[in-house]
């Protein structure tokens, strides 16, 4: 009896259990075929992007493949397995399809978040690199899944966004990007002048490098935006390569400082104007003097 016991362990060992060995060492094979393949893939159609958008969106694109194909070979393989164990399939699938619809009713949310995944990645709404806000959450888009979307805000924080639930995607990274300068100035001062002095700086930098490969055009001035307490609000911007425009302003409102202080063109600071009650504007306000202390 122990014989024959053991004369059907070995055997389950010569046979299935290498078969199961061979399927599993085959399928890791597979996967590092498919890493590997993946990792060239990308390196390739990144090399022939012809702009870092679209070395982002094959980036992107790549990823969500890979991580696809790595799902559904580990299903086939685990499919493959189970059936080289003896077990039947035809009643596991069954099982399988009417616990797959009760789960499908139980995780609408989870469809939702595919469905809505599958048509940003169609859109080409947001791609890793991009800095978005999402519901009104900025941030670096580090990952973009069918399932969610993974960004970093300045302050290092990791904020999880599932697809279904995004109601406002805003790209301040597509394709070039505008850096918006609201100047003050004191109402003294002229506005053609001061105009004249941005205008100068931004060719200066579009004259030296890194700058030069940075900033796409020239600074376009759109004018005396509106009158503020104590200072008139003259509106430009420049246009940059995206992800440049931070980088570019910071560099930009140094140098405009340093020229407009050379210039003598005040950069106002907020004051008011006070009168006494009963007097008219232009008098001087007679200073109250304190009552003289009696001496002892």
């Amino acid at each position: 009896m122990f014989e024959s016991i053991w004369e059907s362990v070995q055997s389950w060992f010569l046979t299935t259990c290498v078969r199961v060995l061979i399927i599993l060492a085959g399928t890791w094979l597979v996967w590092w075929i498919l890493r590997l393949g993946t990792s060239r893939l990308k390196t390739r159609l990144a090399a022939d992007a012809k702009d870092p958008e679209a070395e982002k969106r094959v980036t992107t694109l790549v990823t969500i493949l890979h991580g696809a194909a790595v799902v559904i070979l580990i299903v086939t393989a685990a499919m493959v397995v189970v059936s080289h164990l003896g077990l039947n399939l035809g009643p596991l699938l069954a099982t399988a399809g009417i616990g797959g619809l009760a789960i499908g009713f139980g995780a609408q949310n989870l469809v939702r978040d595919v469905i809505s995944g599958f048509f940003i990645l169609l859109e080409d709404q947001v791609r890793v690199g991009d800095v978005v806000q999402l519901n009104g959450q900025g941030g670096l888009v580090e990952a973009v899944t069918l399932r969610h979307i993974r960004l970093r805000d300045l302050g290092g924080t990791v904020h999880y966004f599932p697809n279904g639930n995004i109601d406002r995607v805003s790209n301040m990274t597509k394709q070039f990007s505008y850096y918006v300068i609201d100047l003050g100035i004191a109402y003294g001062e002229d506005t053609d002048e001061v105009a004249s002095h941005m205008t100068r700086v931004v060719e200066e930098m579009r004259a030296e490098s890194p700058w030069s490969a940075d900033i796409l055009e020239p600074l376009e001035v759109l004018g005396v935006d509106r009158f503020e307490d104590s200072a008139v609000i003259l509106r430009a911007r420049i246009k940059t390569k995206a992800l440049k425009q931070w980088a570019c302003g910071r560099e930009f409102n140094r140098r405009i400082k340093k020229a407009l202080d050379l210039a003598g063109i005040e950069l106002p600071f907020p004051h008011r104007t006070l009168y006494w009650g009963g007097q008219t504007a232009g008098e001087t306000p007679a200073m109250a003097s304190a009552p003289a202390e009696s001496e002892p």
